[in-house]
């Protein structure tokens, strides 16, 4: 998932009087075991008007190692209005206790171990009503959500549809809301007639329920986990498509449905893939994608039914913005869970590493086969970077034992760091032993759970090889080398040294790697381990190399400091062959501009196969360096023309802008026409010093279809050359804009209210400014937070000399006040 969730309760909690151990430090074991469920049936139908759901449910379970007399299950705010057990044709009521939470059922004897008994209840689950808190991943926790229920906003469709992980999904039917659960399921949805509905497994059969009414039942026959459990209700379309003779499916809103096959289009394409690749054929009967309005994550893999946010869904235009990090990346992520997450499920959450780290790292093996391997590279290199660069992360092993809640598992650590360590993993053991020790993991546990150790289990039986070292160093110790490299040759000797320095606190990690020696046009690679705070390696070297590139398959999970000269980075740029030794190389060269072989090797990049790599360079340029403006203009006009990469042509007609050349005002009008809203943008931003007028009428005139960038440039042009008409435009995009939006638009709303004369729009614009900060301070960088108390400074001084010139500066005052004493 790209997601998470909560809930955590006793029903009776007693505390011995002793001192207790801190919820950040206590063991987190896995849930014990007393009753297995088997089988779930639900009956369910809902009112819109109390946003309720009215539930009756069968449940069946057997008691796991040992006899039992009761039955606890995860039932969060609901009314429990009967619970019985089934016996033949009749029911025997039951007693139980009910704390919101959980519910004692008391079954009146002793039910032997094995033994299966199926409970009776009928409930009403309200969600609305209920206190869940959320995470950061997964903004709420109720489990089941009602949108627009009323139709009270116009344009809006009405949807219901619900979110189980962690362990929410106990929101909307009792279960046993853990992940070393399985249940087989069956639900039938009594719904409006006009809706379609979609949950798990099999769509099994839909009949007439009454005036306007139906019922849909779907089954599902291979035992899942709770939080696997869906259902989603609403005006969808959906579009057909099959895999191996088995149905595979896409629901969206009508006015996407044209656009299905070029959002979810791959899929069977990654069903086949991801079946080869692993050795096992995607193990259920069917696969439906469904996307959903106000989804609380990013994306969900319920079994069979994936649920994915609006993000996945665009008109034609809004997709040629789309990036392979996108929804393209979601849908790999999600499917390969089908694997890791459904057919073998983490234990406990403790061992989420299981689960969201093979998805993670299947964004990686996907973008290779589909993209190549610059593609595949690129995905890797980011999700690293989004583990290294916050410290927080970098405390934690990635199977945690002790954590405050859950939720805290869903983060860098689990998802990117563990992505990482796989794709270590697999360059140490070999593509094809790697993918035979998962084949072999998935075969072991099969429709049950699963736990890293098992999962080392599996990989030593397919290698051959103790992996006990690559575990205990990666999954269960915090924190990653880090490293310096020096090089010296000996000329004498005929040798090259390489020192390679671990700076890390606590002992060194064990790290094997390869080298690659570049000399006299020849390579030689050579296997190194190293194992100290200090290692030193030697290589013969007859002459001097060209290049000694260290780590040369670019894999190991570090942080290195690499000190090369500019010389040698010119030359891995030019000789080495992977996407990171020239991502390298131009990092190298952009901290180096003032160099005549950096500005080289700059402009190179601007014609680099990968587009991520064009868009760095692109990125990297300081246009004020004459010689370097020289160089690569005649490369900007040509890719901002026609780059394939519409991120790439945007990025270069925004460098291209920032000169405020006329002599690009045609490249700008031209650009102007095309169909991507990213180059729009930048075009009309590019435009707005040149010709003031012309680009205010531009903007006027894409009022009648706009989208994100293009909206934040509307913004823009409306700062600097609009009037009063415009603020109510500028200040309704504003607000219909999500966060990221919200702040592209601050140098816009910045610039017009510096100029307005309007006290009104001085205190609308002043407001949201300051309620944005405060609100998402905790995510903005200290540089960030400085950027936008300079642009409330910059609208202060401006006023200072007008009619508004107090009010502007005790506006602007308070803001800057509230903002800095936010936390």
């Amino acid at each position: 998932m790209q997601k998470i969730l909560l809930f955590f309760f006793a029903l009776v909690t007693v505390v011995p009087a002793v001192a207790q151990p801190s919820a950040a430090t206590a063991y987190q074991a896995a849930t014990h075991r007393i009753n297995d469920l088997v089988h779930t049936k639900l009956d369910v139908r809902f009112d819109y008007a109390k946003r309720y759901l009215y539930g009756k449910e069968w449940v069946t379970l057997r008691p796991h190692g040992c006899a039992t007399d009761s039955l606890r299950l995860d039932a969060k705010g609901m009314d429990i209005r009967s619970v019985e057990l089934v016996q033949g044709s009749a029911n025997v009521p039951l007693k139980f206790d009910y704390n919101q939470q959980q519910l004692l059922i008391h079954l009146g004897r002793s039910i032997p171990a094995g033994e299966s008994y199926t409970i009776y209840l009928d409930y009403t689950a309200k969600p609305n009503e209920l206190k869940a808190k959320g995470s950061a991943a997964i903004g709420d926790a109720k489990g089941l959500y009602f949108i627009n229920p009323d139709s009270a906003v116009a344009g809006k469709p009405v949807q219901i549809w619900t979110q189980g992980e962690t362990e929410a999904n106990s929101a909307w039917f009792p279960t046993i809301d853990k992940p070393n659960q399985k249940t087989t399921t069956e639900i039938s949805l009594t719904v409006p007639a006009k809706y379609v509905t979609l949950s798990n497994g099999k769509l099994t059969s839909q009949a007439p329920a009454g005036p306007g009414l139906r019922t849909d039942t779907w089954k599902m026959d291979e035992p899942h986990a709770p939080y696997l459990v869906m259902l989603a209700v609403g005006n969808f379309l959906i579009t057909k498509d099959t895999w191996r003779g088995k149905e595979v499916n896409y629901y969206l809103e009508p006015q996407y449905a044209a656009q299905a096959k070029q959002i979810f289009g791959q899929t069977p394409a990654m069903l086949e893939f991801f079946s080869q690749r692993l050795g096992v054929a995607f193990p259920w009967n069917k696969y439906s994608q469904i996307v959903c309005r106000e989804y609380v994550a990013g994306a969900m893999e319920n079994t069979t039914a994936s649920l994915f946010g609006e993000q996945a869904q665009g008109s034609a235009r809004e997709l040629l913005d789309w990036e392979y990090a996108g929804v393209e990346r979601e849908i790999a992520h999600e499917l390969f869970h089908h694997w890791f997450g459904d057919y073998v499920t983490a234990e406990s959450w403790s061992n989420l590493t299981v689960n969201e780290s093979f998805a993670n790292f299947s964004e990686v093996i996907w973008a290779e086969h589909a993209h190549g391997a610059d593609a595949g590279a690129a995905q890797a290199y980011r999700s690293l970077r989004n583990y290294l660069r916050n410290a927080s992360n970098h405390t934690k092993p990635l199977v945690r034992f002790q954590y405050a809640d859950k939720e805290d598992m869903f983060d860098n650590v689990t998802y990117q760091k563990g992505g990482s360590i796989l794709n270590m993993l697999r360059a140490e053991l070999g593509e094809e032993v790697f993918f035979k020790g998962l084949q072999r993991y998935l075969t072991q546990n099969a429709f049950g759970t699963g736990e890293a150790q098992q999962l080392r289990l599996a990989l030593e039986e397919a290698s051959g090889r103790d992996l006990n070292w690559f575990f205990n160093q990666w999954y269960y110790r915090a924190g990653h080398p880090i490293v310096t490299i020096d090089y010296r040759w000996d000329a004498a000797r005929k040798r090259q040294a390489v020192v390679v320095r671990q700076t890390q606190a606590g002992d060194p990690f064990v790290l094997p790697l390869q080298v690659d020696i570049y000399a006299n046009g020849r390579t030689q690679r050579y296997a190194a381990t190293l194992r100290h705070a200090v290692d030193t390696l030697y290589f013969p070297a007859a002459t001097k190399p060209n290049l000694v590139n260290v780590d040369a398959n670019k894999v190991l999970v570090w942080e290195v400091q690499d000190h090369k000269s500019l010389t040698e980075f010119a030359y891995q740029y030019r000789h080495a062959p992977r996407y990171l030794d020239r991502r390298e190389a131009l990092a190298a060269a952009e901290t180096q501009v003032a160099d005549p072989l950096a500005r080289q090797i700059l402009v190179a990049g601007l014609s680099d196969k990968s587009s991520d790599l064009r868009l760095l360079a692109v990125k990297a340029l300081d246009l004020k360096n004459a010689a370097l403006r020289k160089a690569a203009e005649p490369i900007l006009s040509r890719l901002a023309a026609a780059d394939s990469s519409v991120l790439v042509q945007a990025a270069t007609l925004t460098a291209l802008g920032g000169l405020k050349d006329k002599r690009y005002r045609p490249l700008f009008a031209k650009a102007l026409n095309n169909q991507s809203y990213r180059v729009q943008a930048a075009a009309l931003t590019g435009l707005l010093p040149l010709d003031p007028a012309q680009a205010l009428t531009r903007a006027t005139a894409f009022e009648a279809d706009h989208k994100s960038t293009l909206t934040a440039s509307l913004v823009t042009v409306y700062g600097q050359a609009g009037g009063p008409t415009h603020w109510p435009l500028m200040l309704a995009k504003y607000d219909a804009a999500d966060p990221n939006g919200r702040f592209d638009m601050l140098e816009g709303f910045s610039e017009f209210l510096g100029r307005t004369d309007s006290p009104e729009a001085l205190n609308q614009g002043i407001t949201r400014i300051k309620d944005l900060t405060v609100k998402f301070k905790p995510y903005i960088d200290a540089g960030g937070i400085k950027n936008i108390i300079g642009l409330l400074r910059q609208v202060q001084e401006r006023q200072a000399k007008g009619t508004n010139a107090a009010q502007t500066t005790a506006l602007v005052d308070q803001a800057v006040a509230a903002i800095e004493a936010a936390k």
